[in-house]
């Protein structure tokens, strides 16, 4: 395995470069019966796209996705499904100083180093351009698991840089560049503005939320649905921390109140985030993900050669002055992914089993 496929029996094969000719997936162990056209992947290809405000990376991709095959008459067949999204807007001549230098932050070192070359135009293989193809992917499997089980999947930033974001209501996240679930987005637009004055960059925090998860899904030991999802969100780019319910804030709870209590209307609380024990419960699956600053500034900074000699490194062309602006959509993607999977693994497994317990109510605090 190359690292470019995801999944057991819902296997997602991502292929190409940020300034190749075409960029994709193949998908293969869909069920086959589900109805599926290009206009059910593109709502989600057009939330992640670039060039959709001035707080993004300005390259101008349409992101049109094609279906190449598995569907047949408006239906997927049970075959492989290949959806192809075409590069146009490259602009490789950016990256012709770059070529010979290693960008601080960057996988340029470690990619050369492994494979004795890299493509050097907007980061190659390591681009976040390959996010594309993921959100293709993950909005099929978003698609059966609404159909199957009425599952929901929903992302919005919480953090971006220092300033916290507080929630207020998930309607507010649709309808700003920052994916924030708040009204009034002008402090973000004014510290994005005064970052990019400075020719710098910026972190962000995302939460990921799944909703209407059935109960079962996850295997142990080494398969928790838990574990799959932190390894499966480290691999998006720039993400350098992962947590699950309370995460990291469990620290400093206590067993008293970490332990979410059950009581004939459901579960009180949620800070295992919908997994007790690597296996779902049917509250609602909570992610946390840390995004660190875009690596790709303006401003110089010091490396070296391919020969070892100092350099300083000036990258150009068009970046995101913050990856996680555009993470909401790529997180609810990866997530969908885990869970479709899990989803097929479960019913390959267990689908002959009778429920003999009607499941617990959901979290009653879902909407916070």
């Amino acid at each position: 395995m190359s690292g470019s496929t995801l999944g057991t029996l819902f296997c997602v094969t991502n292929f190409g470069e940020s300034h190749g000719p075409a960029i994709g997936c193949v998908i293969d162990g869909c069920p086959p019966g589900m109805a599926l056209s290009e206009a059910d992947i593109q709502h989600d290809l057009d939330r992640r796209r670039p060039g959709t405000s001035r707080h993004v990376t300005q390259r101008n991709e349409p992101d049109a996705v094609e279906i190449l095959s598995g569907v047949y008459e408006g239906k997927t067949t049970g075959t492989p499904i290949a959806l192809l999204i075409r590069n146009q807007d490259q602009r490789s001549k950016d990256y012709g100083e770059i070529a010979l230098q290693f960008r601080p932050g960057h996988a340029d070192y470690t990619y050369w180093h492994k494979y004795g070359l890299r493509d050097p135009r907007g980061g190659g293989r390591s681009s976040a351009r390959l996010t594309a193809p993921t959100v293709a992917a993950g909005a099929v499997a978003k698609k059966w698991l609404r159909e199957k089980f009425g599952t929901q999947f929903r992302a919005c930033m919480v953090q971006l840089g220092e300033l916290a974001i507080p929630f207020e209501s998930w309607e507010h996240v649709a309808h700003n560049p920052f994916f924030a679930p708040v009204a009034d987005v002008a402090r973000y637009e004014a510290y994005m503005d005064e970052l990019r004055k400075a020719h710098d960059s910026c972190g962000a925090r995302i939460r990921v939320q799944a909703s209407g998860v059935p109960v079962g899904l996850g295997e142990p030991l080494y398969d928790k649905l838990d574990a799959d999802i932190a390894r499966v969100m480290m691999g998006l780019n720039a993400v350098k921390g992962v947590e699950i319910g309370a995460g990291f804030a469990s620290v400093a709870q206590r067993g008293t109140t970490h332990g979410d209590a059950l009581t004939p209307g459901g579960f009180a609380g949620n800070n295992a985030g919908g997994i007790l024990g690597g296996i779902s419960s049917g509250q609602d699956i909570e992610v946390g993900i840390a995004i660190k600053p875009t690596s790709s500034i303006i401003s110089p900074r010091e490396s070296i050669d391919i020969h070892g000699r100092p350099v300083q490194v000036v990258t150009k062309g068009r970046h995101d002055p913050c990856v996680g602006i555009r993470a909401a959509p790529i997180a609810e993607a990866l997530l969908a992914l885990v869970v479709m999977d899990h989803a097929l693994r479960h019913r390959a497994q267990c689908g002959d089993v009778a429920q003999t317990v009607a499941p617990i109510a959901a979290h009653v605090e879902r909407e916070k």
